[in-house]
């Protein structure tokens, strides 16, 4: 099977048992910390000595900051689809565009009926999920009431909202054909364990899931594969699954914090060496140095360029020397990267806190709330303030320094190099946005909504311009004299 180029993603399975909870939080917390993407918990809710699921996610999306949370995966017949995507799209309000949707058809099915549940046939199993989907993602959509007949579960005049903050992924975990076939036609993504589904039986199943997936008019690489494993599997055998299975979310059943922190510390670098060099083995084997790809996440409607326009600059040539100073200057480069996209995030948590509060102050708050809140309002424009400065430093320095030394070195990155120029003005007008959007917001807090939609439209075009920079200028910065 393909690599679907798909960015990779490490995340952990964490044990519910009600018991265990303080590790399990302090887990997560690690995982937030070392910097994995992706948390989650079974769901069991026959299981009289497991923690409810939902309500787990919840106390452990509010511990952490960075990472997303899932159920692994949300037992249907026992949580009506309705009422799974109002809980799915509140927590993802409430955590900024921090949660997914994995779901499962159901099993044990004795257990189910003793929580009062149905008992399903798996032909039922297999329909009831697929109108499960249709409800959730209708409410998710804005519209008025909706009227949706079905066989297992209807809506009959129902609102939508409220609305995620991002497009949550729904995952499937399927193992039969015919859930194979639903996962392709529908699902955004699958979601199987390697304890069900062993890496010699991927190709198979990879194969259901793309069939179903053209015929459905669909590309295959719409549908990102995970995988659930455990700690047997080596860094080597990961990247394989990366690369001939398209597998690019590895989550990992973990129980103790050493396991976790091998994982996150390397396993997880490891692959993605591994991988990123099998996919641009020119650049990374000589140079040791990774551009940061793009995952093609996007969070804003609004796009201010045409990604497909971007020029590509000259194939490295097979005799081309690079010198470590150059390799250490393409490093330090993807370093200030990281260290922008970190900040980005803090600014989103800022003003996603703020949006919080904001919400929070009705016709009851008193004026010492009220002035509380216009000090955090204030706090918050002198935190984007100092960011939007520090982002416009970068880019003067690029345009006025780095850049005219690249295109003295080398003509040929002339076109790269006048894109990538014109995305600095373009980001610039969206700084100037976000400032202006601030200053509205601070005498009118309803205006936090201009806000939001200023920082997603910032998110989006500068971590889209910062991969490209880094995929079009990492290898020519070494090997192009650069001075200070």
């Amino acid at each position: 099977m393909p690599d679907y180029g798909h960015s990779l993603e490490f995340g952990v399975f964490l044990p519910p048992a009600a018991d265990q909870f303080g590790d399990t939080l302090r887990l997560a917390q690690a995982a937030d910390a070392l910097g994995l993407e992706l948390v989650s918990i079974q769901d069991h809710p026959y299981n009289s000595t497991f923690l409810d699921t939902w309500t787990s996610l919840s106390v452990i999306a509010a511990a952490t900051s960075n990472v997303r949370v899932f159920p692994n995966v949300a037992n249907l017949p026992l949580r009506p689809p309705a009422m799974l995507a109002r809980a799915a799209a509140s927590l993802d309000v409430i955590t900024g565009g921090r949660v997914e949707l994995g779901l499962g058809a159901g099993a044990f099915w004795d257990a189910i009926a003793a929580m009062d549940g149905p008992r399903r046939t798996p032909a039922e199993s297999v329909e009831a999920l697929e109108e499960a989907i249709t409800v959730v993602r209708t409410l998710w959509t804005p519209g008025r009431g909706i009227r949706l007949p079905g066989k297992h579960y209807s809506l009959n005049g129902a609102r939508p909202g409220p609305f995620p903050a991002h497009d949550i992924g729904i995952w499937l975990g399927a193992y039969k054909p015919k859930m194979l076939k639903l996962t392709g036609r529908l699902a955004d993504g699958w979601l199987p364990s390697a304890s069900y589904a062993t890496p010699d039986q991927l190709p198979t199943m990879n194969a259901i899931i793309d069939e179903a997936a053209l015929q459905a008019g669909r590309a295959p690489k719409d549908i990102r594969r995970l995988y659930n494993i455990d700690g047997s599997f080596t860094a080597e055998q990961l990247a394989e699954l990366a690369l001939g299975n398209g597998v690019s979310g590895f989550i990992l059943m973990v129980n103790g914090d050493d396991e976790l922190r091998r994982f996150a510390e390397e396993t997880a670098p490891a692959v993605r060496e591994i991988v990123a060099g099998a996919r641009n083995p020119k650049v990374v084997d000589r140079l040791g140095v990774i551009p940061t790809p793009d995952d093609g996440i996007r969070i804003s409607d609004e796009r201010l360029w045409d990604e497909s326009e971007r020029p590509a600059g000259p194939a490295p040539e097979p005799d081309a020397v690079y010198t470590p100073t150059g390799k250490a200057l393409g490093q330090q480069l993807i370093d200030v990267h990281n260290h922008l996209r970190r900040e980005l995030n803090n600014v989103r948590s800022l003003v996603k806190q703020v949006a919080d509060g904001t919400l929070a102050v009705g016709a009851a708050r008193s004026e010492i709330n009220t002035m509380t809140m216009r000090q955090n309002n204030w706090a918050m424009g002198a935190y984007c303030e100092s960011y939007c400065r520090l982002i416009t430093m970068h880019h003067t320095h690029e345009d006025r320094s780095l850049y005219p030394q690249l295109r003295q070195g080398d003509e040929r990155l002339g076109p790269v190099l006048d894109r990538l120029t014109e995305e600095h003005h373009v980001i610039h007008d969206v700084l100037e946005r976000v400032d202006a959007a601030l200053v509205a917001m601070v005498s009118e807090p309803k205006k936090i909504i201009d806000l939001q939609d200023a920082v997603d439209v910032l998110t989006d075009t500068l971590l889209s311009h910062l991969s490209y920079e880094e995929r079009e200028l990492v290898e020519p910065m070494a090997r192009i004299p650069y001075h200070y």
